[in-house]
Order: C-alpha cells, then structure tokens, then sequence
C-alpha cells in the first residue's frame, strides 16, 4: 500500500496536531515468541538469533520495525499454559518454536497467525489442512525429511560395518517424534538391524537409557529428533562418551556440544526461513495462504574429538562427504 502524500497548500489547513500524534504514538507490531527450556538449557542455542538474522536481511529490525514479547516453558507439560499467557498479550504474530510448541499455540488461539520453524506431522495434528494450503492460522517449516530416520540407520551401520543391535533414544511424549520411530521400526528389518529402544521422557532418564544400552550389547546409537533431546544435548553427549557408544544425531547442535555424528536438516536456517512468513504476514498475507516449506539441504556435521575419546575411527568414507568438522 502505498504511503499517502499529505500536502500543505497555500493558504490551506496544516495537519491537525492530534492526528500527528496519534501517527507518532501508533505501536510497531509485536512478534510473540514461544519458546522451551531453562535459561541453562537455551544456552548456546542460536535459533532466536537466526530468526532476528532472516528479519534483518528482510530490512526489518527489532526495535525500530517491530517489537517483540518472549515466553518459555520450562518443560512440554507448561507449554499450554505459557501459550496461553502469550496469547493473552495479543501479539500480531506468534513464533512457536516446533510442534510441541504448535499445539499449545493453536490450542490457546484460532485467529492469531502462528509460523512454526521445526513443524511436524502437522497435518496427522489437525495444525493444518495440506501443506500446500494450510488453511486455518497456522504454517511453518518441516525440518522432518520422509527417509531421514533410515539414513541415519544406514550412517549407523557404516560407523559399525558389523553392527547387529542399534540402540535408538526415543522420546515418546514429543509429537514430532512418532513418524520417526515408526519409520525406524519399518526400517529395521530390512536392513537386518535388531533395535534396542529407550523411552527418554524427562532428563533423568538418559544416564539409564545408554546404561541399558551398554548392558544390551549395543553398538552404536540414533538420538532421535525431539526437543527434550536437543535441549539435554550436552547431557546425552556426557553419556554417550561415558558408554564410548558412537551416536548419531539429527541436528548439529548435538555435535556442537560434544556429539559424534549428525545428519539431517539446519535448524538455524528453518528460524531464519520462518522470518519470511512472518514478515509476510505483518505484511498482512493471510497464514492460510503461505505453503508449508521444506528444506532441501541435509548436512553431515562430523567432531572428530569426540571420535578420539571414545576410541573409534571413523570410516574415509564419511569424513570425505562431511560438509563440516569440528576437530
């Protein structure tokens, strides 16, 4: 739309006072943004920073475009209610950070446009209608890849040639999650892998998942994608080396922080992608109007310390196809 032009005749009125100062005092438009974990676990997470990065490269600076309102739970269950909390400071946007966050979001409001960076099964969760016509307030990013699960099965196996029994850290609470495992369990047989599961569901429960690992006679480990998992990364990485088990991941936050292995998608740039929908949208397009998107790209993020500590050498192979190493 464009800007009018108000222009001063001669001899005709100026601007009323009160019209100018109503035009100074218009508020920028606030982006609410739904998060999870505690200040600790959050820590070295660049996801809020990519999203600002894609919003400046749109021309769009905080503080000067737009303002924006945090929340975050520290835990899935208080999701809802921190949802609701948000909702409640009536936003022009809400930037709900993956799937877990989604329901909660949705749950809490129809009419606020919602954009999701890391959405899953979005569709199996009545969050939207086709990935091509979202319908409803919601759209976003799928950072989940049909196949993904099985080549980070295939990577496992190439780690350990002669591995039997693959240990997968599940984590059955987070939605996202499903289609994984169950592509795991179809998997599985095929490539003639015996599967040993570990239903992480609270941070407690990791130290006893790689235990029963160990006791199992697991080889090498897939940490499946899930937000628990990702904000308990430098935890999972510590029992990970205290069982010498290779593990796989999915996101390279978790090699960042001590992990062996990850293949899947770039989650920073799923956030500054997300920055396009909402600037979009405070453009006034509709988020019933804006395609579900997904990324193109997997990368190979590959810490080759992590390998020397726990004594295993990694095949030419994959450090060949690696797109990153961190030594």
């Amino acid at each position: 739309m464009k800007r009018r032009e108000f222009i001063t005749l001669l001899g005709g009125a100026v601007a009323c006072p009160c019209v100018v100062a109503a035009e100074s005092a218009k508020k920028r438009p606030v982006i609410g943004i739904l998060a999870q974990g505690t200040p600790a676990q959050l820590k070295g997470l660049r996801f809020r920073q990519s999203f600002l990065d894609g919003m400046q490269e749109l021309g769009y600076f905080e503080g000067r475009d737009f303002d924006i309102v945090a929340r975050s739970a520290e835990s899935t269950a208080d999701l809802p209610r921190v949802a609701k909390d948000l909702v409640r400071l009536n936003p022009d946007v809400i930037l709900a950070g993956a799937s877990a966050h989604a329901v909660a979001a949705k749950l809490a409001t129809s009419t606020i446009p919602i954009v999701v960076p890391a959405l899953g099964n979005p569709i199996a969760l009545g969050l939207i209608e086709t990935d091509a016509r979202p319908g409803g307030n919601l759209t976003g990013i799928m950072p989940y890849i049909k196949g993904l699960p099985t080549k980070q099965l295939e990577l496992a196996r190439e780690i350990v040639p002669r591995a039997l029994t693959i240990g997968i850290v599940n984590n059955s609470t987070d939605v996202k999650a499903i289609g994984q495992w169950d592509e795991i369990e179809t998997a599985a047989p095929k490539l003639d892998i015996k599967i040993a599961s570990a239903d992480v569901r609270k941070p407690e429960d990791i130290e006893p998942a790689f235990k029963k690992f160990e006791a199992e006679h697991v080889e090498v480990v897939v940490v499946l994608q899930s937000n628990l998992l990702i904000l308990e990364r430098a935890r999972i990485a510590t029992a990970a080396s205290g069982t010498r088990l290779p593990t796989v991941y999915g996101y390279r936050e978790h090699v960042e922080t001590g992990g062996l292995i990850s293949y899947g998608v770039n989650l920073d740039s799923c956030f500054r992608r997300a920055a396009t929908y909402v600037y979009k949208i405070l453009k006034s397009t509709p988020a019933a109007d804006l395609p579900v998107e997904f990324p193109t790209k997997l990368e190979l993020v590959i810490n080759t310390k992590t390998a020397k500590a726990i004594g295993i050498e990694l095949p030419t192979s994959i450090l060949l196809r690696a797109d990153e190493v961190i030594e």
